[in-house]
């Protein structure tokens, strides 16, 4: 579990044309290599807006998974499916404008009313959709 006020950090560094090379800092998480959809990059990687949308998703069903063990609900599988949308702003530039995220977790029959609490209830601890919807302030600095 995350500790609040530590940060997270992770270090990109350039490999060639668009692709970086993420390391989080943990010895047992590989690293992570980021590219740009063709015509730009290679696609040798998901780019950030693919990134940002399975962190949204990942994050939205390890919250609902939480919920249903805490509720003693045996989960046999969870299947996410995440579209994200991309449109331009006033001045033409690419922005995610919205996030679809579809959850479907395989319960017991029995489950049902457990799961349907929870459906209430996971949304608000999920730390990344909660920030993005948020808005989050990003501080730039180029050295």
């Amino acid at each position: 579990m995350a500790e609040e006020g530590k940060p997270i950090r992770i270090d990109l560094e350039l490999i060639d044309g668009y692709q970086f090379k993420a390391s989080f800092g943990i010895e047992s998480m590989p690293d992570l290599i980021l590219d740009e959809m063709e015509p730009l990059g290679r696609g040798k990687g998901p780019n950030p807006a693919r990134l940002l949308s399975a962190s949204a998703a990942g994050c939205l069903a390890a919250s609902l998974l939480f919920c249903l063990r805490k509720a003693r609900v045996e989960v046999k599988g969870v299947k996410v499916g995440v579209e994200a949308a991309q449109v331009r702003n006033e001045q033409g530039r690419l922005r995610i404008g919205k996030i679809k995220v579809k959850i479907s977790p395989e319960v017991d029959d029995s489950s049902k009313e457990r799961l349907a609490r929870c459906r209430e209830l996971f949304e608000d601890f999920c730390v990344v959709t909660q920030s993005i919807r948020q808005g989050i302030p990003v501080e730039v600095e180029v050295a």
